[in-house]
């Protein structure tokens, strides 16, 4: 029999995340039936949707989340022994499933790119920054864009696509660090926010012209001064508000709504998956392509060992995570 061993939800989240509300369970887990497979983690994602997520399970249950695993075991023809496939299966070092929800590696993934890749860059943050940038901003050439949270897994892509796609391209993070990576990754402005006197002077002096498109993943106040120097017609792809997400307090107003209406604004939330899987897939090839010709770099966060998933996760939370964060089980 198959141990495996899992996180889940202690009791929910007051504030930020602390230890004490996860808690490491243990199971067995039953023999195959016809038509299942046993998996065993590889590589295991946090994300800040999850901080999100939580609020829905009960305490007790397992924490939600992405996951590259190896087939172990097999009886179901279409996924062998040794396959790697990708899968919502949560914190949770082995697995069953029936195969209906998982999803192989693209077949021309090549050994030179990490499979842990598959969580990030080409993967459900890669698509992403790809839909958003490409479908809700619309982003074209001779656009300048501005990005929120440009060192992490979404941002870094959204920036690096703009500038294929010919943008000028204008990045804010927390960190000095941070701020030297999104420089040698091509962006064309980076400040850190976290040391600017003002914020709305920082984006001034990046653009004095104004900001085409805003990718936002932050949300709260850092979105109201960027909003506030949008250009007529600018689109807003909303994609996060992790700056809210741990607050205790009363969330700020909204941006002004005569900015919005006068400057005739156009802002959308969207998730990846509302794109079909034929799309999703074209779009993955693509994103595999850009990595393969060095013309996306990316940076992995990748923290060892599947007993330290609470503290990735609250890392993550924290900004502590340069790239996308990764769990190696």
């Amino acid at each position: 029999m198959v141990q495996a061993k899992s996180w889940t939800l202690k009791k929910h989240f007051e504030g930020h995340p602390t230890d004490s509300n996860f808690q490491l369970k243990t199971t067995e887990l039953p023999p195959l039936k016809n038509g299942e497979v046993l998996l065993e983690a590889l590589f295991l994602s946090v994300d800040p949707y999850m901080r999100v997520a939580a609020k829905r399970l009960k305490e007790g249950d397992m924490m939600m989340g992405e996951q590259v695993a190896r087939v172990v075991e097999s009886k179901n023809s279409a996924f062998p022994t040794g396959t790697i496939v990708l899968g919502f299966l949560g914190w949770t070092t082995h697995s069953i499933s029936d195969g209906k929800k998982l999803q192989k590696l693209l077949a021309e993934w090549p050994d030179t790119v990490p499979l842990s890749l598959a969580l990030g860059t080409v993967g459900m943050p890669g698509l992403t920054a790809y839909f958003g940038l490409l479908e809700i901003c619309g982003a074209k050439s001779g656009d300048t864009v501005m990005v929120s949270a440009a060192a992490g897994a979404v941002g870094s892509v959204v920036g690096q696509i703009a500038k294929l796609k010919g943008c000028k391209v204008v990045g804010s993070a927390g960190s000095d660090e941070k701020i030297a990576y999104l420089k040698k990754i091509g962006f064309d402005v980076a400040f850190n926010y976290k040391t600017e006197k003002s914020l709305e002077q920082a984006l001034k002096n990046a653009s004095p012209d104004g900001y085409d498109c805003y990718f936002d993943n932050v949300g709260g106040e850092f979105s109201n001064a960027v909003i506030s120097q949008m250009k007529t017609f600018g689109r807003i792809a909303i994609c996060g508000a992790i700056s809210t997400y741990n607050s205790t307090h009363a969330l700020p107003p909204g941006p002004p709504p005569e900015k919005i209406i006068y400057q005739q604004l156009r802002m959308e939330g969207f998730l990846y998956s509302r794109w079909p899987e034929d799309v999703r897939q074209k779009a993955l090839e693509d994103l595999l392509k850009w990595v393969s010709e060095g013309k996306i770099q990316y940076h992995e966060y990748i923290i060892e060992g599947f007993e330290n998933m609470p503290a990735a996760f609250m890392g993550m939370m924290k900004g502590d995570n340069l790239g996308k964060t990764i769990v190696k089980a």
